[in-house]
């Protein structure tokens, strides 16, 4: 540990309730920002608030402050408690920052090895759960801190326990926690995923291996016709696990450009949605029978191939960024039937969230736009380009929580008011 902390101010907790994950919190929302893990309490990037600005200024909204020091890196932010989390590169070593909500630093952890080849740079984003952070490094480093002070309850290598190796980029899964479970994404000749005692490390399931490695994606909780399954793509498929027992349901080949199946998938009313780079884009019903569960084509889009940005379902409609013939544009997508309401320029090529009925969208090149969500044409209300001083691309996925703007460029962090 390389510094001391503060006071966290309530605990948290996420829960299941017979279906999505729910949270519960012991204070008021209003005082307390909760965006606990990557894309939210409920994984599906789309935030509660309320109240926020329709418009910015020319120059863009009030910058509160600048946080700088957290290594370089594409992980995005989890909030929770008064509490801010990241993590990044720093020397040689993968590290897990806490900061306090005026931006200053309260402890910084190693999480082993730092990945210092293409791309160099942390990919995952820190969950928190009952008081605890669990985060996974790009070389399979699995650590369980306590959130308040950074303090290691256990650590394990998922990819040295189950005999696998990285993908081409390294591991980029955000961990998620289901229960009492920590769910695990190793891939490799022993297992496509795993689920381990959140408290123990201990190994409470292990999916069977489909032979493949990683993707680059964070899995999702489904509750279809009662069955609870865990959604997540291999380097070369998309996969279904039961969530209680780790049998594996499904496995349904889906091969993108490079291996590079990164989007965590959608699941929205009995059917799962996916878009990856060059495979495009593909709708499934999921069909349960006796405990067991497939696969229906419903639909499938050349048109929105998402490589790393995400896709965002609002209102009946798909938003994403599409490399379709190397055009990098946005692009709307009728969620029943697959049919192209529009592509457009917009900022560029980039990752996005939703918040108070407007789309925030981020170039990779650092413009963010404010845009409205209607499947009539492209509307982009507001730009600003954010300051410059960051090294390489703006990957990290925007957060928008307790009136705030959060974009994590390289080893800086910005926090804007949009309230």
């Amino acid at each position: 540990m390389f510094t001391s902390t503060a006071i966290i101010r309530q605990c948290i907790s996420i829960m299941l309730i017979g279906g999505p994950i729910l949270t519960s919190v012991a204070y008021a929302a209003d005082q307390d920002p909760f965006w606990p893990q990557f894309h939210g309490p409920n994984r599906d990037n789309l935030s509660a608030e309320k109240g926020l600005l329709k418009n910015w200024p020319e120059e863009g909204p009030a910058l509160l402050w600048t946080a700088r020091g957290l290594g370089h890196g594409y992980s995005s932010v989890s909030i929770a408690a008064g509490m801010i989390y990241t993590a990044g590169n720093l020397e040689k070593n993968t590290v897990v920052t806490a900061l306090d909500l005026d931006g200053k630093v309260v402890w910084q952890v190693k999480n082993g090895k730092a990945w210092t080849k293409d791309r160099p740079g942390t990919r995952a984003t820190p969950t928190i759960d009952g008081g605890r952070l669990f985060h996974q490094s790009p070389l399979g480093n699995v650590v369980c801190l306590e959130a308040r002070t950074g303090k290691k309850i256990w650590e394990l290598n998922v990819l040295d326990k189950f005999k696998s190796k990285t993908s081409t980029w390294a591991l980029a899964e955000s961990l998620l926690i289901d229960g009492d479970h920590v769910i695990c994404c190793p891939g490799g000749p022993q297992t496509c995923m795993v689920a381990l005692d959140k408290n123990t490390r201990a190994v409470v399931w292990k999916a069977p291996s489909t032979s493949e490695l990683a993707g680059y994606a964070s899995p999702t909780l489904a509750v279809c016709q009662g069955l609870r399954i865990i959604i997540t793509l291999t380097s070369k498929g998309i996969i279904g696990v039961n969530a209680d027992t780790g049998e594996l349901l499904w496995h349904v080949k889906h091969e993108s450009y490079a291996d590079e199946n990164v989007m965590m998938p959608i699941y929205h009313d009995g059917h799962v949605f996916i878009s990856t780079l060059k495979a495009g884009s593909v709708k499934w019903k999921i069909n349960v029978k006796d405990g067991k569960a497939s696969l229906e084509e419903i639909w499938r889009s050349k048109e929105l191939d998402n490589h790393h940005g995400g896709v965002l379902l609002v209102n009946g409609n798909l938003y994403g960024t599409s490399t379709f013939r190397n055009s990098n544009l946005w692009v709307c997508l009728d969620w029943e039937t697959g049919e192209k309401k529009y592509m457009d320029k917009g900022v560029g090529k980039g990752s996005l969230t939703y918040a108070d009925g407007m789309l925030y969208t981020l170039s990779e090149d650092g413009v963010m736009g404010l845009v409205r969500p209607t499947p009539a044409g492209y509307e982009l209300v507001s730009s600003f380009k954010i300051p410059k001083g960051g090294k390489g691309n703006s990957w990290a996925h925007p957060v928008v929580c307790g009136g705030r703007l959060y974009i994590r460029h390289d080893e800086f962090l910005y926090a804007y008011s949009v309230r």
